[in-house]
């Protein structure tokens, strides 16, 4: 049996981050670090909103381009665990329909992408 093969354009599978503040005060130090993440070229990051509050404005205009610089390269952020008020704002701004969120066992089901026009998440 042979061992899976990562492409070479990707340095690392994964990368797992915590982010517990997400707004305009922490934009340009967690926008720093999410350039350093991607300078690592990963395949896949996973950003863990379980210990944020809040997002703002501006932490949805970070976490889209995050996606659209991921995706450029077929990479794949994911967002995980959420909390509901955070939930909620990514629904509201329709991020749950561009980005994969995930909850762990235990704390609700895994939301995807909705594909195609006009299908609503479950």
């Amino acid at each position: 049996m042979t061992t899976p093969v990562m492409p070479t354009r990707y340095t690392l599978p994964l990368v797992e981050v915590r982010v517990t503040e997400l707004d305009l005060a922490c934009l340009p130090e967690v926008g720093a670090m999410f350039d350093r993440l991607l300078s690592l070229r990963p395949a896949q990051v996973l950003l863990d909103l379980s210990d944020c509050r809040h997002l703002d404005a501006a932490a949805i205009g970070l976490l889209l381009d995050l996606h659209r610089r991921l995706a450029r390269v077929d990479a794949v952020l994911t967002v995980r665990n959420p909390n509901p008020r955070v939930r909620r704002i990514l629904h509201i701004a329709r991020l749950d329909q561009v980005l994969s969120i995930v909850t762990d066992p235990g704390r609700a089901t895994r939301t995807a992408p909705a594909q195609g026009v006009g299908r609503t998440p479950a």
